[in-house]
């Protein structure tokens, strides 16, 4: 697998596309869970090359965490390991939680969960409002001189915020969400993070799974799944968002890939930054993601994608 990096051109290696685990044991298909296939599946992306591995406290909340240090048990050293922590679970909701005292204590929860005694990355999952981002970033900063943790990014995050952490401590990566069908991002985050040599970690790049052509009609997403409440499944919003699926197979048939290979490789393509996640539970599917790392979209096939149309409805 090619290498990118995160952190900068002289930060640490990772494969070129990684895996997110949110989906093994959270949000999605919650009846399809299986802790054993989701086990091979991440010892099948370290042998791909596959080892930017991301997860979060919430997924779960905990288990996603806990699956991912077991699976992860024996083979730490060959893994890039990215969690989250910012998010906790309320009565009705998730809610925020940037508090000092409370990284504090979620980075040795997460390090008991994940079995390890060192976090690659640890990143904010969402800036707390009630609380200033300096002290959130500060707290996060001194998990790093406690030898907790490497590096620190931020996620669903503006430019401004980004620069106002980084007069604290450096910023090593950035996630947002960016696909086909998401791209907000390449407005201003996409190059500002390009300019200042940080990673951008690109979270749902197949649309949720939409641009992978996974579903052929909104019935088609499975009880319980998040997705079912998400606007751009929703069945209006399906049909027209139809049209963009059409247009990835249309180069995918053109080049002989997946329509998954197609959607990835023109994530990858927006620059050697970008570090896309997708995630999966199935192993064929893990090895169609992979092997987008390999593939170079010409200016034909580029131009026709990047002229397809916006999605239809918000992305969440």
């Amino acid at each position: 697998m090619h290498t990118r990096y995160i952190g900068g051109p002289h930060g640490s290696p990772v494969g070129a596309v990684g895996l997110g685990c949110m989906g093994m044991s959270y949000a999605y298909d919650p009846a399809g869970r299986d802790d054993t296939t989701s086990t091979a599946v991440l010892h099948r992306a370290l042998d791909l090359g596959v080892t930017l591995v991301d997860t979060a406290d919430v997924y779960g909340p905990h288990t996603n965490e806990e699956l991912v240090g077991r699976a992860l048990a024996d083979r730490r050293d060959r893994a890039f390991l990215a969690t989250k922590v910012g998010f906790v679970t309320g009565e009705t909701r998730l809610r925020r939680d940037g508090r000092p005292a409370h990284i504090r204590a979620a980075v040795d929860a997460s390090l008991r969960r994940l079995r390890t005694d060192h976090l690659d990355l640890y990143q904010l999952h969402r800036v707390d409002p009630e609380v200033p981002l300096e002290e959130s970033w500060g707290a996060l900063a001194d998990t790093v001189r406690a030898g907790k943790v490497r590096l620190l990014g931020l996620s669903d995050v503006s430019a401004e915020q980004v620069r106002r952490a980084a007069r604290e401590h450096p910023v090593a990566a950035v996630q947002a969400e960016l696909s086909l069908w998401t791209r907000d991002a390449t407005t201003d985050l996409l190059p500002f993070t390009a300019r200042e040599g940080i990673t951008l970690i690109a979270y749902a790049p197949l649309g949720r799974g939409f641009l992978a052509g996974r579903f052929d009609t909104a019935d088609d997403v499975p009880d319980g799944d998040y997705r079912r409440h998400n606007p751009r499944f929703t069945e209006d919003n399906f049909a027209a968002n139809l049209r963009l699926l059409d247009g990835v197979r249309t180069v995918a048939r053109r080049r002989g890939l997946t329509p998954a290979q197609t959607a990835l490789a023109w994530v990858l393509s927006r620059g050697p930054h970008v570090v896309p996640v997708p995630g999966t539970k199935n192993p064929a599917y893990l090895d169609d993601n992979a092997a987008a790392a390999d593939v170079r979209l010409d200016d034909d096939d580029l131009a026709l994608l990047d002229a397809l149309p916006a999605a239809a409805g918000a992305r969440q």
